[in-house]
């Protein structure tokens, strides 16, 4: 995480999909139970996503035992830097006494829930609605296929799940001890800001949930270390905004915290000054003639204004103009998020800060 973000290579050709960490644990709980019923695996297995897709997943990990089946499939994102892709996932079956339904497990690598706010209660194995969804589904595909009951136990694992967590926003969310189990459509979209924005939201509601009356966003790295150092806040009360500022401020719209304190640099902070509420390099510009206009407003010469008009960056302008540019940036950006909150009780508070993460622009 740091403060700029980066768009997919574009190299003219088209983007590869993928598939969820759900799909594939469907996948191999659907090979698992065929497998544990009639004593063979389906290989390559096909599973149905819940907009009807029929994908087919190779199975690399194949085994039985007495009372049991697993199957492992490694997960292809394709083109998406998902932090999965490649990991084995397995799902474990073994049958249960009549009535028992389906049970979800968490394996190796798979996270427990332990904060309230998050779609499954504390104590759930993170594995979500829509993957036990896509699991039920399956099961109940072989069962009624080979006229068996689909009591089942379905343990899912992810190998170095525990590790790859901590790449991930699970520990601010409260999911120990590995990855969730994810995917509301099976389907990963390459570079989606959808997941991002998903991830906002969660921990948006866990922070909620917890009853933190402050929240921290932060555009990267180096600006959220000036806002812990600031005011200590836990790491469940920091949200790793990015740059989906919109994403976050039109989220608390409907579901508001007391106080909300964004930080970011000043190339970012002037964007969400001007009004952009996506920061992204490729998606909005630093206006040096915006910059230039505020410099005017807090009295700046015009040979002043002039030169920070036509600066090469948005850090050569702010060198220009110094703390009082800071200051005026931190205001007009504050005043954006006020207005895309509508009215929402918010106390809005901005900081922007340089590479080095000082301090350079306060309001609020």
């Amino acid at each position: 995480m740091d403060d700029a973000t980066d768009l997919p290579p574009d190299d003219g050709r088209p983007l590869r999909r993928g598939w969820t960490t759900g799909a594939c644990a469907t996948a191999a709980a659907k090979a698992a139970f065929e497998a544990l019923v009639t004593g063979i695996f389906p290989d390559p297995v096909e599973i149905v996503l819940p907009k009807g897709e029929r994908p087919s997943f190779a199975l690399a990990v194949a085994e039985r035992g007495a009372d049991f089946a697993r199957a492992g499939i490694v997960k292809d994102a394709g083109d998406d830097p998902d932090v999965t892709h490649g990991a084995l996932i397995m799902s474990r079956v073994r049958r249960l006494g009549a009535g028992a339904g389906v049970v979800f497990k968490a394996g190796e690598g798979v996270g427990t829930v332990t904060m309230p706010g998050l779609p499954l209660p504390p104590g759930e194995p993170a594995i979500n609605p829509a993957p036990r969804a896509m699991m039920r589904q399956a099961i109940a595909e072989v069962a009624a296929a080979v006229g068996v009951a689909g009591d089942v136990e379905i343990e899912v694992s992810i190998r170095g799940g525990a590790e790859l967590a901590l790449r991930t926003w699970n520990p601010r969310l409260g999911i120990v001890g590995g990855l969730s189990v994810l995917g509301t459509t099976g389907v990963v979209v390459p570079y989606s800001c959808s997941a991002w924005i998903h991830s906002i939201h969660r921990g948006v509601d866990v922070a909620r949930a917890v009853g933190y009356a402050h929240l921290g966003a932060a555009v990267g790295a180096t600006s959220e270390k000036t806002l812990k150092a600031l005011y200590g806040l836990p790491d469940t009360a920091l949200i790793d905004m990015g740059d989906f500022a919109g994403g976050l401020l039109k989220y608390l719209r409907t579901h508001p915290v007391p106080k909300l304190t964004i930080a970011g640099g000043f190339a970012k902070m002037s964007k969400l000054a001007a009004g952009a509420l996506d920061l992204h390099s490729g998606r909005s510009q630093v206006d040096k003639s915006f910059l230039a206009a505020l410099a005017a407003e807090r009295g700046a010469d015009p040979d002043l204004v002039e030169r920070i008009s036509v600066a090469p960056t948005g850090l050569a302008a702010l060198r220009l103009g110094g703390a009082g540019l800071g200051d005026a940036v931190a205001e007009k950006a504050r005043a954006t998020a006020l207005a895309a909150l509508r009215g929402a009780e918010v106390e809005v508070e901005i900081l922007a800060v340089d590479r080095e993460g000082r301090l350079i622009g306060r309001a609020g």
